[in-house]
């Protein structure tokens, strides 16, 4: 076999490999789009293709062949990663905004919220008992001027 030849086929080889690889990566989640740019769509598995699994769902790229190169994913292990990788960044969330510590602000803000409930009872009486005063003084004024 000629040298060149053998390269070559070994670099083609070397690519396909490759390929797959990618395409094995890629495949996490519910697929959007495939990787050679098909529509994905929800394909049920007749009577026909599964004798003991009727209805099996698959995410299957529009221009399906079994090359290795596009996309048929099971929906059930499709949903279960993209359940998993949002439940994933919920958490991050929740670290990144420090629910925890939101809780503990938020009670603590209570706790003042009551304590200037208290204290503004407290001046509404003081203001209640001046306005009492206030007003016995006007009457005492009002009796001397007559």
């Amino acid at each position: 076999m000629d040298p060149a030849e053998d390269r070559r086929h070994s670099k083609r080889q070397t690519h396909h490999i490759n390929m797959l690889g990618f395409v094995a990566d890629s495949e996490y989640g519910i697929p959007r789009r495939c990787l050679c740019g098909g529509r994905v769509i929800n394909e049920v598995a007749g009577k026909e293709d599964y004798d003991t699994l009727p209805g099996k769902r698959f995410f299957t790229c529009k221009n399906y062949e079994a090359d290795g190169f596009h996309y048929r994913q099971p929906w059930v292990i499709g949903v279960q990663e993209e359940l998993e990788r949002l439940t994933k960044r919920v958490k991050e969330a929740e670290q990144v905004m420090g629910v925890s510590n939101l809780s503990k602000q938020i009670e603590l803000v209570e706790e003042q919220v009551k304590i200037l409930n208290e204290q503004v009872s407290d001046l509404n009486d003081q203001v209640s008992d001046l306005n009492e005063q206030v007003y016995d003084l006007s009457v005492q004024v009002d009796t001397l001027e007559k």
